[in-house]
């Protein structure tokens, strides 16, 4: 077992260093980070960012001590995470231990912004610090994402075509989203983000802290929300979603119907510019045709009236005032009596 995987599987930090587990450990204010070696920049950076940002809304300051874990790499993050990671997932806090594992400087271009992610994490082990078992996993997921900032979980909404058409969950149901797979749990997340943003917007002062105290001091989610903002939770169910599908809704029809148009345009546009080819190619035999079939028809003309001996009466300008012209003498008379 390395150095680093000690730490890990004992909770704390690094006793040694040694030149076959080489890794790096960073301690400041309550938080400690282990990572390999290569991965030192971005512990440094992770340590920063959460000693700088260090309170959550409506919650108090957190006291207890996190352990930051940097995997170096896909497969030692699910050694550690455990059997139950989630596929899509690029970090997981571990509440009951007040530690995070999260992806290093080898994730994927999916595993999103490392800062943004810490903090995400760092929300959920602060709330289970104040709050306990008591919030769902909606919850849960929606305060980690509005805690973090996460605004670009809006764009569930603004791009999706089920925003028109799809029944919004309650709240019971929202819950079973996180467990149907990767697209259905962006949509939970999405919807989870909505929920506790417009919960917060209730109290322009005190935002989530009232609700807070008074969801601790009953145990239940609708006292709190009845004591913190003067509506039951099915009021509160019924305001979240029409303010969601107000606001949503037509922005997702304009979007899915532009791009439906664009992409039939992207579709159509090589068929039409290659048809126009086509007819004009067709157009321009067809005048060849015609002219060609114009020059015969008068050039056999020509051939049946020398045939009979008739001189033929021609325009000026003609094709035969030329031949004519040199056949006549100087003074315009042919020499044939």
């Amino acid at each position: 077992m390395s150095a680093l995987t000690f730490a890990l599987a004992s909770g704390r930090a690094l006793s040694a260093q040694t030149p076959n587990a080489p890794g790096v450990r960073l301690d400041a204010g309550r938080f400690t980070v282990v990572a390999e070696a290569r991965d030192a920049r971005l512990a440094r950076t992770l340590l920063t960012s959460a000693q700088a940002n260090d309170s959550f809304p409506g919650l108090p300051r957190p006291t207890s001590h996190v352990l930051i874990a940097v995997a170096p790499n896909a497969a030692r993050f699910r050694q550690w995470v455990g059997p139950h990671a989630p596929e899509w997932g690029a970090a997981i806090a571990i509440p009951d231990e007040q530690r995070l594992v999260m992806q290093g400087g080898r994730a994927g271009s999916d595993a999103g912004d490392p800062v943004v992610v810490l903090r995400h994490e760092l929300a959920h082990l602060a709330l289970h610090e104040r709050m306990g078992r008591l919030p769902p996993r909606w919850f849960d997921e929606g305060y980690a994402s509005v805690a973090a900032g996460e605004w670009t979980r809006d764009e569930a909404f603004e791009t999706s075509l089920t925003m028109v058409w799809r029944t919004l969950p309650s709240l019971d149901r929202l819950e079973e989203g996180f467990f149907a797979g990767a697209s259905e749990a962006t949509w939970s997340y999405a919807m989870a983000y909505r929920v506790v943003s417009e919960l917060q917007a209730l109290d322009p002062v005190n935002g989530l802290a009232n609700f807070f105290s008074y969801w601790k001091s009953t145990g239940s989610m609708e006292k709190g929300i009845r004591q913190a903002y003067g509506m039951t939770g099915e009021q509160f169910e019924k305001h979240w979603k029409t303010r969601t599908r107000s606001r949503y809704g037509a922005l997702s029809l304009v979007t899915n119907v532009s791009a439906v148009f664009g992409l039939f345009g992207l579709i159509l546009l090589p068929l039409y510019v290659s048809k126009r080819r086509r007819d004009r190619r067709k157009l321009e035999a067809m005048r060849a045709q015609d002219l060609a079939q114009e020059q015969a028809a008068r050039a056999s003309a020509l051939q049946a009236l020398l045939d009979a001996g008739v001189e033929p009466a021609l325009e000026p300008g003609s094709d035969l005032d030329d031949a004519v012209g040199r056949a006549a003498g100087p003074t315009g008379v042919s020499g044939v009596s």
